[in-house]
């Protein structure tokens, strides 16, 4: 499998090479969607932007990572600007995010659980947030020496100050299509 592979793909469908495999899913239906849209918004401003928040932080959606030989695209990451002072100029990232969100759904969960999390620890992601809207969940964690250790988990209409944004509070309520 070659990144030229991927360019072959529908405009409908997002691909990723992971150890060597080409793994495809749709674009994301509309609960998934909302809730990638709104974690940015919620997660832009005061830290991407610096309004109302401390800032110091690129928050992007749908950023190309390429992590070694693994070609990833997660639903939301974060780089600190300590570490990464100017966007690259290309169109992938080869600096591993400081972290990381995938929003589950029935046709990635498994491939964003199974073979893209270890992925992440190994590549020295430090958090790593899977946002579930069909049961309205958020789960957070750490990378601890390579592997995830669970911070918390929290759903529905929680407020929760959640690392590495534990700076502001995040209310989960406008993440969920109702």
């Amino acid at each position: 499998m070659h990144y030229e592979d991927l360019f072959d793909l529908p405009d409908n469908v997002v691909g990723e090479i992971i150890a060597g495999q080409l793994y495809t899913h749709p674009r994301p239906a509309p609960a998934h969607a909302r809730a990638a849209s709104g974690l940015g918004v919620d997660l832009g401003n005061p830290f991407d932007r610096g309004t109302g928040g401390p800032g110091g932080w690129w928050i992007l959606d749908e950023p190309e990572l390429h992590l070694g030989a693994d070609i990833l695209v997660p639903d939301l990451a974060g780089w600190r600007r300590e570490r990464m002072p100017a966007l690259p100029k290309t169109a992938w990232f080869e600096m591993a995010p400081d972290w990381v969100c995938e929003v589950l759904s029935p046709a990635a969960a498994r491939t964003d659980r199974v073979l893209k999390l270890p992925r992440y620890a190994a590549a020295g992601v430090a958090h790593c947030w899977l946002i579930d809207p069909d049961v309205r969940t958020l789960e957070a964690y750490a990378n601890q020496d390579d592997h995830w250790l669970l911070l918390g988990t929290w759903g529905g209409d929680d407020v929760a100050n959640i690392d590495p944004f534990a700076a502001i509070p995040l209310s989960l309520a406008g993440l969920w299509v109702d």
